[in-house]
């Protein structure tokens, strides 16, 4: 499943990311293949990521934003075992660890707000070693360009994407995809 989530991010790099229930349907038509499920709890997260699977696309579950559950790694079981998504995301090494100790595909996270925190973005890449990263904002081609000049693992940007010159530039800069909330984008 690992190449699958890899290879769908390069065969279409726009990446939905679903804030809303509502939305989900929208993103399931779409032309998207991969779905960033950023709304989910304990009682509804099955059903989501079956529908998103269901439908040929990878179903990538932000565990940070999962509702109703730990966050430990009894929670992760859970997930892995009950949920079964195609990958999780978060911004949590330790989440990161343990996912990738049970053989999930996995996003880590990072907001680049300075040079400490791109500092420690790279030591953790190496240290956890996630499949993919997603670098926040992702309307900072420089940065993506620098930081995959520097690290050997996929990189998507997320956060503030608002148009197709966006997607554009930071696929130019050496991002494989782009994570959006924007419906509009999800039909590049």
């Amino acid at each position: 499943m690992k190449e699958t989530i890899a290879n769908r991010v390069e065969l279409n790099p726009v990446i939905a990311a679903v804030q809303n229930e509502e939305d989900l349907e929208i993103a399931i038509k779409s032309q998207v293949t991969t779905i960033f499920l950023l709304c989910a709890d304990i009682f509804n997260a099955k059903t989501l990521v079956d529908r998103i699977k269901n439908a040929g696309k990878s179903a990538l579950i932000h565990i940070d934003f999962l509702e109703g559950i730990g966050k430990d790694a009894k929670a992760i079981d859970y997930i892995v075992e009950v949920i079964r998504p195609d990958g999780v995301i978060s911004t949590k090494s330790n989440h990161i660890k343990i996912a990738k100790e049970k053989g999930m595909f996995t996003i880590q996270r990072f907001f680049l707000i300075d040079n400490k925190s791109y500092e420690m973005t790279k030591q953790s890449v190496k240290s956890r070693q996630p499949d993919m990263i997603e670098i926040m904002p992702g309307v900072m081609p420089g940065v993506i360009s620098r930081i995959t000049k520097q690290l050997s693992i996929p990189v998507i940007a997320g956060g503030l994407i608002d148009s197709k010159q966006d997607i554009m530039e930071v696929l130019k800069a050496g991002a494989i995809g782009a994570s959006t909330s924007k419906k509009k984008l999800w039909e590049l």
